[in-house]
């Protein structure tokens, strides 16, 4: 399937044209962002809100939970890049209860639609992207949030959280390509 640019579907329309008017660094930033969201996206292409909830693999995933993890892990680093670590859960300090709600990121819960998860994640890129181009330096660093995953003592500049926010969007952008083929054979690419 190739992709229409025309498409008003929010599942594959590409919003490069929509992101803010930058230059250099920041619109390569921007625009490898711009390409792995398209691709999470795209995979929702055609879907039902059924179908968006449906775990297709062995894991706890679907693809709209999929889409509403990427979303609240955009959302929190975008704050990060502005507030710093107190913009961010203390992992270590989470209790069981804590994790078992934040399992319901990973998950279409009763009365949420696709349409609706796709919405949500449309305004947080919006908002990162004018993060991008409003940003005084992209140099200034934080140090990073407590988790067991996280480096004792590390900063990360604003350009390395959104380095991560790419990178991230890219895995997960693997993992729905996988979810939405294990779905019904349908493929991003090839």
């Amino acid at each position: 399937m190739t992709f229409d640019e025309s498409s008003t579907d929010p599942a594959t329309r590409d919003d490069l044209t929509d992101a803010p008017a930058v230059t250099g660094e920041r619109a390569d930033l921007l625009e490898a962002l711009a390409k792995q969201r398209h691709f999470l996206r795209f995979t929702t292409r055609d879907l039902t809100d059924e179908q968006a909830g449906l775990r297709t693999t062995a894991g706890e995933l679907c693809l709209g939970g999929l889409i509403k993890h990427v979303t609240s892990a955009e959302r929190n680093w975008a704050e990060f890049i502005r507030r710093g670590p107190s913009a961010m859960p203390d992992f270590t300090a989470m209790t069981e209860a804590d994790f078992a709600r934040r399992a319901d990121e990973f998950r279409m819960l009763p009365g949420e639609t696709l349409a609706g998860v796709l919405a949500e994640y449309a305004e947080v890129a919006s908002r990162t992207d004018d993060l991008v181009a409003a940003l005084p330096d992209l140099d200034a660093v934080w140090p990073l949030p407590k988790a067991p995953w996280s480096e004792a003592d590390a900063e990360w500049s604003a350009r390395r959280v959104l380095l991560h926010i790419v990178a991230e969007t890219a895995q997960h952008a693997g993992h729905a390509d996988i979810l939405r083929e294990s779905l019904d054979g349908a493929k991003s690419m090839g």
